[in-house]
């Protein structure tokens, strides 16, 4: 645990890619499979679910560190973070251990949701006992279910394949899919030559970077395969042994959820595995997500839902065929595959190959974007002929050109404490817009500021407070930003009436007095008909 801690505090205090892949590759190349396995579960994002319930959590916190419920509770508002609280008010340890990260995970951490209250609170009372400051935070941060650490899985997947000498994208596939955290497969996972047992997995999607300024800056359009981009589930389509798998990008197994699509594998051959977009989709149009959002939040899917929201996956590309990797083959001879594939199942519907757009000019291009929201699309995806399937977000072969997004001016209602980082600053924020004579809460947003910016907004929340509740401040209508969102709906469970997807903050309009924001008639403007 002492290493994996010293990790964490490693990657914490530095913004440096150097120094967190120097900090990785040390830690992996010092833990024995067994703890590094646990490690790398944590490091990309697969932490556990909270397991204990906050209020005992705090509870037994407060006993532990002797100190009155008030102050805990002035300390986690001044402080901003629960884990961190915790370990700054705890007594000192009586004594210190050095057990592994794997025991605390497997005979500590993970038996806490099975345990009565009265084991869970003297197995954690112990554990505060046996550790020093840094494995405390780290531990409080498990048990919370709030472990995040300024690291992407790229950066996890760079030092492993320094450690072992294993390629890099070998290293992100085997990383995909539903793995346990065993010592085998970390033996597995580094292992220069290793038979993959798993039928399910995965590929690691390869991800477009955003185009800034002029899209001519690409050069001829004629070197360049121009699809819509989609407004969809982003998924593989997994077939063999027989059986069907369905991911999505942020590697969730959901088959279960598109019964008509794993029927749909049943006729592709074996060893298939395309990536496209899952949509709602009827009568050779998409529907809006507003639809597929009614099927995502449903446990069971009955006849009528599947009826009133069929789906579809749009094909993108092809990555494995007749059981081979074909990531490297040109996107022309993938596309050609995948064009056979879509052909040989257009009776089922439920395959459709992503159209080509193929304008004269980049002027044509650009008039025939500004469609993009009539045909319930979000822009352009090109990608250059010639080019392989890439593993995550790469420059250079594939582009994404979207539309520009809806914007209002809305007044800054209230604030609480960001995480991490930001625990100490008001960074998370509640906007309104007028509804009448008075300012209705209409969409939240916590990230388009400069660190600067952000300072001032939380002096600002500070000096112009008017009521509290908890963590959260109200404040005086005074301050005036720009959102940007993707899309927007109509939403009965919203006090506006309105849902937006994305929202961000694209500027702060110091120009701009709060009586000059919008109001919910200029945004209803903004609703798709019907």
């Amino acid at each position: 645990m002492k290493l994996f801690a010293d990790l964490y505090t490693a990657l914490d205090e530095t913004t440096k890619t150097s120094l967190k892949t120097e900090a990785l590759t040390t830690y992996f190349a010092a833990a024995p499979p067994a703890d590094a396995v646990w490690a790398i579960h944590f490091l990309i994002g697969r932490r556990p679910k909270r397991l204990i319930e906050t209020r005992k959590l705090v509870e037994w916190a407060i006993a532990e560190a002797g100190v009155p419920p008030w102050l805990f509770d002035e300390s986690y508002q001044a402080v901003g973070d629960l884990a961190e609280t915790i370990s700054l008010l705890l007594p000192d340890p009586q004594y210190s251990t050095d057990l592994p990260l794997h025991y605390w995970v497997e005979e500590r951490l993970l038996p806490l949701a099975r345990w009565e209250d009265d084991r869970r609170r003297e197995s954690l009372v112990s554990a505060w006992r046996e550790m020093n400051d840094s494995q405390r935070f780290v531990w409080n941060k498990l048990i919370t279910g709030a472990f995040r650490v300024g690291v992407s899985q790229s950066l996890v997947v760079r030092a492993l394949a320094q450690v072992s000498g294993v390629a890099a994208p070998v290293i992100s596939h085997r990383l995909m899919g539903d793995w346990q955290p065993s010592p085998e497969f970390y033996t597995r996972l580094i292992a220069r030559e290793s038979e993959d047992a798993d039928v399910s997995r995965p590929y690691p999607f390869f991800l477009a970077y955003p185009i800034e300024g002029s899209v001519d800056q690409l050069g001829d359009i004629s070197e360049w395969q121009i699809e819509w981009k989609w407004d969809g589930i982003r998924s593989q389509l997994v077939r063999r042994n027989w059986r069907t798998f369905i991911w999505s990008r942020g590697e969730e197994l959901v088959t279960e959820r598109f019964p008509e699509l794993e029927a749909l594998g049943a006729l592709l051959p074996e060893g298939t595995v395309i990536d496209g977009e899952i949509l709602p989709w009827r009568g050779g149009h998409p529907l809006p997500f507003a639809q597929m959002q009614r099927r995502i939040g449903r446990k069971v899917l009955g006849p009528k839902i599947l009826a009133d929201v069929p789906v579809v996956i749009l094909a993108y590309d092809l990555l494995e065929w007749n059981g081979r990797d074909i990531r490297e083959q040109p996107i022309e001879e993938r596309r050609a595959k995948l064009a056979a594939l879509t052909d040989s199942t257009r009776d089922s519907g439920r395959l459709i190959l992503s159209p080509v757009v193929t304008p004269a000019s980049w002027e044509d291009l650009t008039a025939l974007r500004r469609e993009s929201r009539d045909r319930k699309v979000e822009g352009f995806m090109l990608k250059r002929h010639g080019s392989p399937y890439r593993v995550g977000r790469r420059r250079g072969d594939w582009w994404k050109w979207k539309i520009e997004p809806f914007s209002i001016d809305a007044v800054l209602l209230y604030a609480q404490p960001g995480s991490g980082r930001r625990a100490s600053l008001f960074t998370d924020y509640t906007f309104g817009v007028w509804d009448g004579d008075k300012l209705v809460p209409f969409a939240k947003a916590y990230s388009g500021l400069t660190d600067d910016e952000i300072r001032k907004v939380d002096a600002f929340v500070r000096r112009n407070t008017i009521e509290k509740f908890g963590p959260v401040r109200s404040v005086k209508p005074e301050l005036v930003f720009e959102l940007a969102f993707e899309g927007i709906q109509r939403s009965p469970r919203h006090r506006s009436g309105i849902a937006v997807r994305f929202p961000r903050i694209a500027r702060w309009r110091e120009d701009k007095p709060a009586a000059e924001a919008d109001s919910l008639e200029t945004i209803r403007a903004l609703l798709p008909p019907g």
